[in-house]
């Protein structure tokens, strides 16, 4: 209860601190802002895994910094998806980070309840851990198997049947949602976009929840890496928006951790990997996949092969 109203008391702060001061005022994000923000909120996770340490134990510790570094690696894909929705509808910079806001907070609505129901549906049938190992397998097969992020959002069948529903503007009438034009409620594209990253975001959970789901069912130990996770996101987005040609390699390294978080969850009746090695193993693949991007860069499209 107590590390409950601590962790609810902390986001809290935070989010006050995070967009009653700093961001009251809608600007573009600079690279060194979004540096700033990004460390912080790590900083700030990294502060509460020692609250949990100290008061849960070094189990429960090394589970909460596990899943989190799970969920924050994981979300590094969903960002690069984020940054192709932004660039398909023209999003002006100065208006991405009110949809980002409001796009990782029903992302944070969503996995709690994913989460609520993964967790019971865990307790009641066991062998659904069994299916959320071979699903995890599965997935990350498909992503060793993508070699970029190709997205279409007029496939999105949430954007086909969003025209249906309310008409939308053609323009961002100055980053507002929701506009009223000669009587009639009209949407804007901010609204259209929002409503895409959401529907997109649902499919990453599916991904993301049974990974979590492998390193604890303690619901707040998840909940809460998630959560921490998930909020420092819209720092991070405008970090690797700039520096996401770097790390091409990176898919493979997440398809090799779903994997392996998979393989966990099918051979844990039999045996339990330690969750000491799942964060190192976790670890070391995150650093070999940045590394290997950044001594082998991506040779860019019809670049010459030098030859003798």
């Amino acid at each position: 209860m107590i590390l409950w109203l601590v962790f609810s008391a902390t986001v809290l702060a935070m989010l006050a601190l995070d967009l009653g001061v700093f961001h009251r005022r809608e600007h573009e994000v600079g690279l060194l802002e979004a540096s700033i923000w990004s460390v912080v909120w790590i900083a700030v996770s990294l502060i509460f895994n020692v609250v949990v340490y100290f008061l849960y134990g070094h189990e429960a510790a090394f589970n909460f910094l596990t899943a989190y570094l799970v969920e924050k690696s994981l979300s590094v894909d969903n960002l690069f998806v984020f940054l192709l929705i932004f660039t398909y509808f023209s999003v002006p910079a100065l208006h991405q980070h009110k949809i980002l806001f409001w796009g990782i907070f029903g992302a944070v609505v969503m996995r709690v309840l994913f989460i609520t129901a993964g967790i019971a549906l865990l307790h009641y049938f066991h062998w659904i851990f069994y299916v959320f190992g071979a699903f995890l397998l599965y997935s990350g097969y498909k992503l060793f198997r993508k070699s970029d992020h190709k997205v279409d959002p007029s496939r999105n069948p949430l954007f086909r049947m969003f025209g249906k529903i309310i008409p939308v503007t053609e323009d961002y009438v100055d980053g507002h949602f929701l506009v009223r034009r000669a009587g009639k409620l009209l949407a804007t594209p901010m609204l259209v976009v929002l409503f895409v990253i959401e529907s997109t975001d649902v499919m990453f959970a599916v991904d993301s929840v049974p990974a979590v789901l492998a390193i604890s069912t303690d619901a707040f130990i998840v909940i809460s890496s998630n959560i921490f996770a998930i909020l420092g996101l819209r720092a991070l987005f405008f970090v690797l928006a700039r520096a996401m040609a770097l790390f091409h390699y990176l898919h493979y390294g997440l398809a090799v951790i779903l994997a392996f978080i998979g393989v966990k969850m099918l051979i844990a009746d039999f045996f339990k990997i330690p969750t000491l090695v799942a964060l190192l193993a976790l670890l070391g693949v995150l650093v070999i996949s940045i590394v290997a991007s950044i001594l082998f860069p991506e040779k860019k499209k019809g670049e010459a092969v030098a030859s003798d």
